[in-house]
């Protein structure tokens, strides 16, 4: 497929990579596709953030896969992402994937990444 009909995310948010279970492991049975839009679940709750996979267009199950996201609520998650944050992928209440924040691309929906310290 060529560069120009990849799905493209007109403002993405953050940088991430997904691990996609298997089938085995309680996933999905047929692979993801660039642009897929699962619930992005963290702290307890379930968002939409379409994916954008960097380098591919299908990830096959049981494969990580590089992503930009984007919520389609960005201002609920204002200071609440961090690099390292672990998430879900999930489908309904399914988890089908396993994610880990990368790269914060809008500053300001990243939270404080060192604990303020108050000295006397």
């Amino acid at each position: 497929m060529s560069n120009s009909n990849k799905y493209k995310l007109r403002e993405p948010q953050l940088e991430a990579e997904i691990y996609y279970l298997t089938e085995q492991e309680g996933g999905r049975k047929t692979a993801v596709n660039n642009g897929y839009r699962g619930q992005f679940h963290y702290n307890g709750k379930d968002w939409d953030a379409p994916q954008q996979f960097i380098d591919k267009e299908t990830c096959n199950l049981g494969e990580t896969v590089k992503v930009y996201l984007q919520t389609l609520s960005p201002d609920f998650h204002i200071g609440h992402f961090f690099v390292g944050q672990e998430f879900e992928t999930r489908e309904g209440s399914k988890i089908v994937g396993k994610g880990k924040i990368t790269r914060i691309i809008r500053p300001d929906i990243a939270g404080a990444s060192v604990p303020l310290v108050h000295t006397i």
